[in-house]
């Protein structure tokens, strides 16, 4: 029977272990994952998901009694220190030095104007001065952390007052270095794909709709921006992922679609989160899920090629008026109209919405509700602050999908003080 090290990550990732007749061996911290991974996984070790070291010393002496065969992780804080247990035990894994490259975003555009991929203007700034003199090159600027995360810290500037002001937002939250770059005028894309022993297949595309803290609460595919485009984001995504050095496991990447066509924004070798492969898989019928423990141990084959959507899919985003929830109506509304409702238990933790909207994957439209009379409703300003739930919805075609959706968001009325 094969054997994976599962390093952190939510219940979806291995969801399919039974099926598949793999047994892994989860590797988390305890108190922050669901209790339901014990059905899934042949055993549950703990250690920090960030300590290479910490993580190796708890997988060697299993890898020594019944080697691993795959070390495999989802998550944006895991990607390098899977890598290097990987590497350290003799596992194949995209090398140690791209996953490096990926969590620096200036590297990602070093490595990419090295091989001719997509010149974006670009500068490592380390203080005002330098982030000032940047802006005042190109004119419009974005300003972000090197390793950021999560859409936080992220900072859009028009001239050198602003640029100066970012940047000491950023040195009063503690960076020390950014990645400063031309800005890039148009509607965001992204391309999903899988990579086997340096064989990479691209799997569905979306489109994302954002807040004006740059933050993503809108989801659909096909993508409704993309146009005439679809095959050169395909094309570009395996350039770069080749001029990078990745080589196996899940990525996200996402473009800008300017009026010159589209260009690189961000790549990441882990799966999307704010349930993009929920998304894809409704749309495209390729469930990342399944991928991402059977196709390295070649139990599932990648696509043979881009495939074609056989409908529309949506995921909208609750952002009520923050405050205390004193109220949160419409939802026998919902379930009148047939909409699949998953609320959460007061008091249980909530460790990520792949997790919790698994059990909605056969409903036309679902809901989860983490949040109820009392918590409080936070203002969305960084993928952390989504936390009062989401509405996942398939259609015949996407604009179908989006239309379910918002009507949800119009049912719901929050109530908040």
């Amino acid at each position: 029977m094969p054997r994976v090290a599962v390093i952190g990550g939510r219940l979806h990732a291995v969801k399919y272990a039974r099926a598949l007749d793999v047994d892994v061996v989860l590797v988390h911290e305890p108190g922050r994952y669901e209790p339901d991974f014990a059905e899934h996984c042949e055993r549950i070790v703990h250690a920090p998901v960030t300590d290479p070291a910490a993580v190796l010393e708890v997988l060697a002496p299993l890898h020594r009694a019944r080697p691993l065969d795959r070390v495999l992780c989802t998550t944006d804080l895991g990607t390098v220190p899977a890598a290097e247990v990987a590497e350290a035990l003799g596992v194949p894994h995209t090398p140690a030095a791209a996953a490096r490259t990926i969590k620096n975003k200036a590297a990602v555009r070093e490595t990419l104007a090295r091989h001719g991929i997509d010149r974006v203007a670009h500068r490592l700034v380390r203080d005002r001065r330098e982030a000032a003199g940047f802006v005042e090159s190109v004119g419009r600027a974005v300003l972000k952390p090197v390793d950021g995360s999560g859409s936080a810290d992220v900072h859009i500037v028009t001239g050198t007052l602003e640029a100066e002001l970012a940047w000491k937002a950023m040195d009063a939250a503690g960076y020390r270095e950014a990645v400063a770059e031309e800005y890039l005028d148009g509607p965001l894309a992204t391309v999903e794909a899988f990579s086997v022993d340096g064989q990479h297949a691209t799997l569905g595309l979306t489109d994302e709709t954002i807040n004006d803290h740059l933050v993503e609460i809108g989801i659909t595919a096909p993508p409704r921006v993309v146009g005439p485009h679809e095959a050169t984001m395909r094309e570009l995504t395996v350039r770069l992922l080749d001029a990078i050095g990745v080589t196996d496991g899940p990525s996200h990447t996402e473009f800008v679609v300017t009026r010159d066509g589209p260009r690189l924004m961000e790549t990441h070798n882990r799966m999307a989160g704010l349930g993009i492969p929920e998304v894809v898989r409704r749309a495209y019928g390729v469930d990342a899920n399944l991928l991402f423990l059977g196709a390295p141990l070649g139990l599932v084959d990648l696509p043979a090629g881009p495939p074609a959507p056989r409908g529309g899919a949506a995921l909208r985003v609750f952002t009520p008026t923050p405050g205390r929830v004193t109220a949160i109506e419409g939802l026998d509304e919902l379930a009148a109209e047939g909409v699949a409702v998953r609320r959460v238990a007061p008091g249980s933790p909530v460790f990520g919405f792949p997790g919790l909207f698994e059990e909605l994957a056969e409903a036309e439209v679902g809901v989860v509700f983490p949040m109820h009379v009392g918590d409080t409703a936070v203002p969305v300003r960084t993928g952390w602050d989504i936390r009062m739930g989401l509405v996942v919805a398939s259609g015949a075609d996407a604009a179908q999908a989006v239309q379910r959706c918002e009507r949800v968001l119009d049912t719901v009325r929050w109530r908040t003080a």
